[in-house]
């Protein structure tokens, strides 16, 4: 690409590339005016210092060049023209000298690291969307807000919200049970806030989706609950939330449990988990903002002949972020008592898996696919899923912890955002 014409025609077709994909993003994403540049001092002039993310189309130019353009601040992507248009100079003189390998990840709490060759798409716009999605996730995640409920914890690892502090800036909001006893007293006496939980009620119980097998005032209970833990975080200026004792202290107050009212909060697009377990609540965080999808946390169980049997008593209806799967609304299963769904998610459905292994920043991401909704003497929702790789692998990683699961394929996203975030992650082959 050697004259102004072709510069400027190349620029129409950049523009109309970027616009259809901000069309379908699925998210918010702004783009800011393209800049044809011919030297470092023409590039460190054009960069918008509040770009999140700086795309160069290197058709020609020296490595002076090249290197100017990369964001001082931010995050940066290279897009090479192979067929997709006029062929880009920089498709043939691209490599390590320019590039980081991407072999280690990045410092802990790094806002800025090298562009590696992970930053690099040749030809196909869609790869840039991921990898604008997966920005878009790390963005949202660092620094996150989340009302804690009964305060953080962290299954068998006591010190994991203070890693999420320090690592990932997560700020934590912990109401304690004393300041919450009173505002769900309030709720469950409020005549008219009931009288809508009854018509909420009649509503949800009308889908010929929901079959009830408890208590209709459990259900009751569980919209006047939700309403509750709506306010906090709206007080708080958060959609994120998380929930402590929900059995010891959660059911003799509100006279349900939280289950029911957390499946509620993640179909109506909250970010929000039982147990407060803050060693996979960032993986959670995280897959949500990747995926666009509610993220179901739940127990591991021992995988066997290439299979897992994933099980909690929260699970979102709404998986797909559209319609809603059938639903058994039944009671909480360690306690005979609530409002909580089991849900049949659609055999064949394909689903993505984080499991980390905490105290070293290592994550594994895994696919699957739903073979079975069983109905075993176990947490409610429950789905027995194919793993999709080396399985025996997982007999290694199976540490009595949670796992999180959404919707779809977003292993790429996850593992672009995990490198981003400075963790190391791993698959199954």
């Amino acid at each position: 690409m050697q004259t102004e014409e072709a510069a400027s025609e190349e620029a129409i077709r950049i523009e109309q590339e970027l616009r259809g994909l901000a069309a379908r993003a699925g998210f918010p994403l702004e783009l800011l005016p393209i800049a044809k540049v011919k030297s470092a001092e023409e590039a460190k002039q054009a960069k918008h210092p509040e770009a999140d993310v700086i795309i160069v189309y290197p058709a020609t130019g020296s490595g002076g060049t090249l290197r100017a353009c990369f964001s001082d601040t931010g995050n940066t992507l290279i897009f090479l023209r192979k067929a997709s248009g006029p062929v880009y100079y920089w498709f043939e003189a691209l490599s390590v000298k320019y590039l980081d390998t991407g072999d280690s990840p990045p410092a802990e709490g790094a806002l800025t690291q090298p562009v590696s060759v992970h930053d690099v798409v040749v030809d196909a716009p869609d790869e840039l969307l991921w990898r604008f999605r997966a920005l878009y996730a790390v963005k949202n995640f660092r620094g996150a807000k989340i009302v804690a409920l009964g305060g953080p914890a962290g299954k068998y690892a006591p010190e994991a919200p203070q890693r999420a502090i320090e690592r990932y800036g997560f700020q934590i909001v912990s109401v304690p049970y004393e300041e919450f006893q009173p505002r769900v007293q309030r709720a469950l006496a409020d005549t008219s806030l009931m009288a809508a939980a009854n018509r909420w009620t009649d509503v949800y119980l009308a889908d010929k989706n929901v079959r009830l097998a408890t208590g209709r005032d459990f259900v009751v209970n569980s919209f006047a609950l939700y309403r509750v833990f709506k306010d906090l975080m709206e007080e708080n200026d958060t959609h994120l939330f998380t929930i402590q004792e929900c059995m010891s202290a959660i059911m003799p107050m509100a006279k349900t449990t939280a289950c029911l009212t957390l499946s509620l909060l993640n179909d109506e697009g909250q970010i929000v988990f039982c147990e407060s377990d803050f060693v996979i609540i960032p993986c959670g965080v995280l897959l949500h903002y990747v995926s666009g999808k509610p993220v179901f946390l739940h127990n591991s169980t021992f995988p066997h002949k290439g299979v897992v049997t994933c099980a909690h008593c929260t699970g979102p209806r709404r998986m797909n972020g559209e319609a809603y799967e059938p639903a058994l609304i039944t009671t909480h299963y360690e306690s005979e008592f609530g409002a909580s769904p089991k849900i049949d998610m659609p055999i064949g459905q394909e689903v993505t898996f984080i499991d980390p292994e905490y105290d070293t920043g290592r994550w594994l991401g895994f696919k699957g696919r739903v073979e079975e909704n069983p109905s075993y003497e176990i947490c409610r929702s429950q789905q027995n899923v194919r793993i999709e790789g080396g399985w025996k692998k997982l007999l290694k990683e199976i540490r009595d912890s949670h796992w999180v699961m959404a919707y779809g394929d977003h292993l790429d996203e996850a593992e672009y955002a995990a490198r981003k975030l400075g963790l190391r992650w791993e698959g199954l082959g």
